[in-house]
């Protein structure tokens, strides 16, 4: 088994008493101590006009985190490719991997990232625009590698500036459709097992055999996007989980709810039902102090075979949730 390696993936999550500018400023700080504790990569979300989630436009926070930070890598994790096209998301992620050499991903999802009507507002046709993905995926992978063919109208059109590295592509999904689309296409492909109920490890594994298809190197092509809450004990990080458990569960049935502290979970009355989709969740969650933490991220480096983990942690405030990164990082990293 090879060693590991851990990356972040941040939603910009805003918290109680805290401002949107304030969740956008702790993004960068996010990253910077990323980086100091050696975590591999620093992607930021993409979301519109969603309740508690503040970053709409990754690229914008990527040139502001870049210059702040060194060598972690960073990305988008994802650019939501059917709201735009591609030849402007070549342009930005061109002029991104031009200032930061070597160190720019761009990740490609599918979602809308927001409501129908924000999906509206965005792009008109987004239900049009994921069926043709596919054909999008193709035009932007010859506008990055400039790989069009001769005859082709956009053959002369360069997505300047042209970086001497192009930005690393990877597909995000959590189905085996996104899985046979990523090796059919040749990308690296991140699975986000946080956010799926199907079985993550055999979807992978399709994703190895179509890549296998299409090239022969297949090492280091996946990382799992998992969601961790670590604490010193396993009690404070069942604490902050919780917190994470109920917004969710409100948020689903339409209340605007943030994230909420151990003691102020107290007062909110849960439904049996929201109790047992609490317990649905934990299942996906990896919960616990540093150890058993470690633990858990060993046992799914063994069931999905990939040396690198995306952990994404939404606390009830900064702190707990930069700790988390810190504890995990000192029994990993």
């Amino acid at each position: 088994m090879s060693s590991l390696k851990l990356s972040i993936l941040d939603q910009s999550p805003t918290v109680l008493g805290k401002t949107e500018q304030d969740a956008l400023q702790e993004s960068v700080h996010l990253a910077r101590l990323g980086e100091k504790l050696g975590y591999h990569r620093y992607w930021i979300a993409e979301h519109h006009d969603l309740k508690g989630l503040a970053c709409p436009a990754p690229e914008v926070m990527l040139g502001i985190i870049g210059s702040q930070t060194e060598s972690i890598r960073i990305g988008a994790g994802a650019i939501l490719l059917p709201h735009y096209k591609p030849y402007k998301v070549a342009e930005t992620f061109n002029l991104l991997a031009t200032l930061y050499p070597n160190r720019i991903d761009l990740g490609l999802g599918r979602s809308p990232g927001g409501s129908a009507e924000a999906s509206l507002a965005l792009s008109e046709n987004f239900l049009e625009n994921v069926r043709k993905m596919p054909a999008d995926i193709d035009e932007l992978l010859n506008f990055l590698y400039l790989t069009f063919p001769d005859d082709h109208m956009f053959s002369k059109v360069k997505p300047t500036p042209v970086p001497e590295t192009p930005p690393e592509t990877w597909l995000l999904g959590t189905s085996e459709k996104s899985a046979i689309l990523a090796g059919e296409k040749g990308m690296r492909y991140t699975f986000g097992h946080f956010m799926s109920d199907v079985n993550g490890p055999e979807i992978v594994s399709t994703y190895r055999k179509k890549l296998k298809e299409n090239r022969q190197d297949t090492t280091n092509d996946v990382i799992v996007a998992v969601s961790a809450f670590c604490a010193e004990t396993d009690e404070e990080a069942n604490d902050l989980a919780m917190s994470h458990f109920v917004a969710s569960v409100k948020r689903g049935k339409g209340e605007k709810i943030q994230l909420l502290s151990p003691s102020e979970l107290t007062e909110i009355q849960l439904t049996d039902e929201e109790k047992e989709e609490i317990e649905a969740m934990k299942k996906k969650q990896i919960i616990g102090s540093p150890g058993v933490v470690k633990a858990k991220l060993k046992q799914l480096q063994k069931e999905y075979d990939t040396d690198e983990f995306m952990i994404l942690t939404n606390t009830y405030n900064y702190e707990t949730r930069r700790k988390s990164y810190e504890l995990i990082a000192s029994e990993l990293l």
